[in-house]
């Protein structure tokens, strides 16, 4: 069985968790804390030298470490991969955008809110940040991530719902996510303003029915 070292208020950690989930693999996990010292250990830095997570060790023993390689090997022969070489590319160049321009701003306010840091950050750190990942997200290329949140979150719904419900369900999940990333990126809305937990609960069991978010 897969094992994923693993640290909950990581980023890249999370992603690695979402396609295990999406692809129904079983897996193992073992946390670490790595900001507290514990991807400091030699058992850790014979996995990755870099006391870094995620890592995956794969089910003889070998490790693979950096989240976007071990995305591509999990996706390797699945349709998250495709096999037509310009359209794997492209999931690498997403790949690419993503840990440039989401998970370095994005990623680091998720961080810091998650384990009560942001606090401590400075007024003028978390408003740059803020507003990187608002460019991000107003950009061209972030409105076609929302169109392709869009597109992947109907590919959910229609297991249930006929397809034309399964549209407006994806339409309505993907602008609800970017409307809390928005507006939690200007302070206007708090993680705390809508049911967390259902979101989570909804991410977790690929978005299989409906929330009431009023």
């Amino acid at each position: 069985m897969l094992t994923l070292y693993d640290y909950l208020p990581s980023q890249n950690a999370w992603k690695i968790r979402q396609l295990l989930a999406h692809l129904a693999l079983p897996y193992t996990t073992v946390e670490i804390s790595i900001f507290e010292g514990a991807g400091r250990t030699p058992e850790i830095l014979a996995l990755n030298p870099t006391g870094k997570v995620p890592i995956l060790v794969v089910e003889d023993g070998r490790a693979l470490a950096e989240s976007n390689a071990i995305l591509a090997y999990l996706a390797d022969g699945t349709p998250y991969l495709p096999a037509e070489p310009l359209a794997r590319a492209r999931v690498h160049q997403w790949l690419s955008f993503e840990q440039e321009q989401v998970e370095s701003v994005i990623g680091s306010l998720r961080y810091w809110t998650m384990t009560g840091k942001l606090d401590r950050r400075s007024d003028e750190l978390v408003a740059g940040k803020r507003k990187a990942a608002l460019r991000t997200l107003a950009s061209g290329v972030g409105g076609r991530i929302r169109t392709m949140f869009a597109d992947y979150l109907a590919q959910w719904f229609a297991r249930d719902h006929a397809a034309e419900q399964a549209r407006a369900l994806g339409e309505r999940y993907a602008s609800l996510y970017v409307g809390i990333v928005q507006g939690y990126m200007t302070q206007t809305v708090l993680f705390a303003d809508f049911d967390g937990d259902a979101y989570l609960d909804a991410v977790e069991h690929g978005f299989q029915g409906e929330i009431d978010y009023a």
